[in-house]
């Protein structure tokens, strides 16, 4: 008679319909050594997302050959340490960044922020592409967009702070999320209508988990654009505005329909 020292869990099926460490079987009463070392490797590569630094010449040079402009900025915080001990100093601008923005650009409707936030792996991973599926979105809401200013040492709510100095009336910030086990590049979007200095969370609209594995490039910029769309036509934000556009259309696909029905008459 043949026995197995790894007992595995009746759930073991499950685990193809998620990345959580479920049924992970077992040697004796320990974890089997396969799984010890891939949790390691994931706490691994979620303190490298938190610690790498943000490569912000290298995005601006990507966006640019997609045809975005950029402005570079840096938060109060100083350094990477310094921005982990003390989350008020990433809310804010550095002086020198805050002067320097006042004179870079005209109002617009909208100012993108990227910043690199808990994992610059996020934004290295994520930012161009969702850029690419929101841009066509915005030029059909014809919501007019400003430089992508590129944030060091970020919290979200730098943003209200770029926001306020270049006249936005809306902000969205794309920023690294807090890295978990399984996903250590996920990307957050917080947008604001009127952003200014000061604003309390509850007054910002939250689009989590953007990543190939998790919320979709397409998906999420449909999110946005929705939200974008009914945040100018209604002037709010955050907990003012409830996310409907699970039931709404893509406006790039309203946009076809309309297309497609003018031709046909």
């Amino acid at each position: 008679m043949s026995h197995t020292l790894i007992h595995q869990n009746p759930w073991d099926e499950l685990r193809q319909f998620t990345a959580a460490r479920i049924a992970l079987g077992r040697t004796g009463n320990s974890l089997p050594t396969k799984e010890l070392l891939k949790f390691g490797l994931a706490h691994a590569q979620a303190r490298d997302a938190v610690h790498l630094p943000f490569a912000a010449e290298t995005l601006a040079e990507e966006l640019h050959q997609q045809g975005f402009t950029t402005l570079q900025a840096h938060s109060a915080a100083p350094d990477r340490e310094t921005y982990l001990r003390r989350p008020d100093l990433g809310r804010q601008l550095a002086t020198e960044s805050r002067e320097w923005l006042q004179h870079q650009a005209e109002p617009v409707d909208l100012i993108i922020v990227v910043g690199d936030g808990l994992s610059s792996t996020a934004i290295h991973r994520n930012t161009v592409p969702f850029l690419l599926e929101l841009r066509p979105r915005l030029e059909a809401l014809g919501i007019k967009t400003g430089p992508v200013v590129l944030t060091r040492q970020a919290r979200v709510a730098v943003g209200d702070d770029i926001g306020e100095h270049l006249k936005a009336k809306a902000v969205a910030v794309l920023i690294g999320e807090r890295p978990g086990l399984s996903s250590p590049d996920s990307l957050g979007i917080y947008l604001t209508w009127s952003p200014k200095v000061g604003l309390l969370d509850s007054e910002r609209n939250c689009i989590s988990n953007i990543r190939p594995e998790g919320l979709n490039y397409p998906e999420a910029a449909h999110k946005l654009s929705w939200l974008l769309n009914e945040a100018f036509r209604r002037h709010i934000s955050g907990i003012n505005l409830k996310d409907e556009s699970d039931d709404a259309p893509d406006i790039l696909l309203q946009q076809k329909t309309s297309t497609t029905l003018n031709i046909v008459s």
